[in-house]
């Protein structure tokens, strides 16, 4: 309170604008001579922020109309809304963190900020690395490189236009992920790394996100990339590999609480469809929710085949190993995929799941059970497990579709994802 008392009214209006005072170490520019500057931290850790402070710094000079270090800088973000939303406009974005006599204007027309100076800093899209050519700048700010598809081609068409000034910079900021192009900045004598968990941010994080997050992701490979902000030296953007499956791998299972069979059926019953995917799992899930594990049973999967088929393959599976239901995707055939089944065995317990999200985004929880070690597998998964390696955080790179891995995460969201949700989730007791 004394220091406040001490500040007359100009320099209480300014502090809240001054990010020295306020910033947190990783989010402060590193001294010496660099030419990249690459902040990688975990979810919600400041890196925006940091980035926008960053680009303020080096046009703003001492008075509002005084020129700074740079004069014509890049923004470059995987794409052109993405610029715009995040990093011109969004909640800790340029516009946001500018004094009013200092703060630019956006010109949509030209996608471009100019300063009340005359500085500029033009927009640009990862999807369009052509777009680089030709333009000029003295400094940049790159935002989210490690996902951008075209990640390479952008990042070798910006160094070529970084060549104004006497010493152009980049800052970067980004979530890390395993891609070529930002394991080879780290690693140049020219950049400068910070970093800094989702944690160092958490007095501005709701804390219902980070006990979420938490509780999902603590421990395992996705969480220390999204949340502590780690480069992890593993296959590009895998989801799974060969060392941790085969890790988990045991000869036999226990007796399981709960066996479900999965379903993932193909679009059509034709010789070039995709297989159907069907995969047996059991789960233990007595106890507290933190000690529930699965054993991934069986992969009784086919290939192309008529939907009478494949209903009569699951169903054969159930009966195999006692499941007490299927979970069937129904995205492609909606209510005839139970009427197919109903067919062959009309008793059967059905449960009917529609995807809302990408493959991605379904699979990662399912990944983080396999990070906490609680996911166990049988022998001969093989063909499954091939699968699962080839899927990454960009998406399947392997051929076809991933059948069997859609499958599988049906039945974890089924046996222990779901529930544990549920779990945690607080009851409201009437009164």
């Amino acid at each position: 309170m004394d220091f406040l008392d001490s500040l007359d009214e100009g320099e209480l209006l300014a502090l809240p604008y001054l990010f020295e005072f306020w910033a947190m170490e990783h989010q402060l520019p590193p001294e010496g001579d660099w030419r990249a500057w690459v902040i990688m931290g975990g979810r919600g850790a400041g890196k925006t922020r940091a980035g926008a402070e960053w680009v303020r710094a080096q046009v703003e000079g001492s008075r509002p109309l005084d020129e700074g270090r740079c004069r014509r800088l890049a923004l470059v973000g995987e794409t052109i809304d993405q610029v715009r939303e995040v990093m011109i406009f969004g909640e800790s974005g340029i516009l946001a963190c500018s004094p009013d006599d200092r703060r630019p204007e956006w010109q949509a027309s030209r996608k471009r900020l100019i300063w009340p100076n005359g500085a500029t800093a033009q927009a640009f899209s990862a999807h369009d690395p052509e777009g680089l050519r030709g333009p000029q700048f003295d400094g940049a700010w790159v935002d989210e490189m490690a996902k951008w598809k075209k990640a390479r081609d952008t990042w070798d068409m910006l160094q070529f236009a970084l060549r104004l000034g006497d010493h152009p910079q980049v800052c970067v900021t980004t979530t890390p992920r395993n891609v070529g192009v930002l394991k080879e900045l780290v690693q140049l004598d020219t950049t400068v790394v910070t970093s800094a968990a989702t944690e160092a941010n958490s007095a501005f994080l709701a804390e219902s996100f980070l006990e979420e997050v938490r509780a999902r992701y603590a421990g395992t490979r996705l969480g220390r990339q999204e949340l502590d902000g780690i480069l992890l030296d593993e296959a590009e953007g895998a989801l799974w590999n060969s060392a941790g499956l085969e890790a988990c791998r045991v000869d036999q299972a226990p007796e399981m609480d709960r066996i479900v069979v999965a379903v993932d059926p193909p679009v059509t019953g034709k010789d070039s469809s995709d297989e159907c995917g069907i995969v047996v799992v059991g789960a233990i899930t007595k106890g507290p929710v933190q000690d529930w594990k699965a054993y991934v049973l069986h992969d009784a999967t086919i290939g192309a085949a008529s939907p009478n088929r494949w209903a009569n393959a699951a169903i054969r599976a159930m009966e195999a190993w006692g499941a007490e239901r299927l979970v069937v995707e129904v995205n492609q055939g909606g209510d005839l995929v139970s009427s197919v089944i109903r067919q062959v065995d009309p008793l059967v317990p059905i449960k009917a799941v529609h995807a809302s999200r990408g493959k991605v985004a379904r699979a990662e929880p399912a990944a983080a059970l396999y990070e906490q070690g609680r996911i166990y597998h049988l022998k001969g998964l093989g063909e499954l497990e091939d699968q699962m390696c080839a899927m990454t955080a960009q998406g399947f790179e392997g051929k076809g579709s991933p059948d069997r891995v859609d499958a599988l995460v049906w039945a974890l969201t089924e046996l222990m994802i779901e529930p544990a949700a549920k779990w945690r989730r607080p009851q409201v007791r009437a009164v």
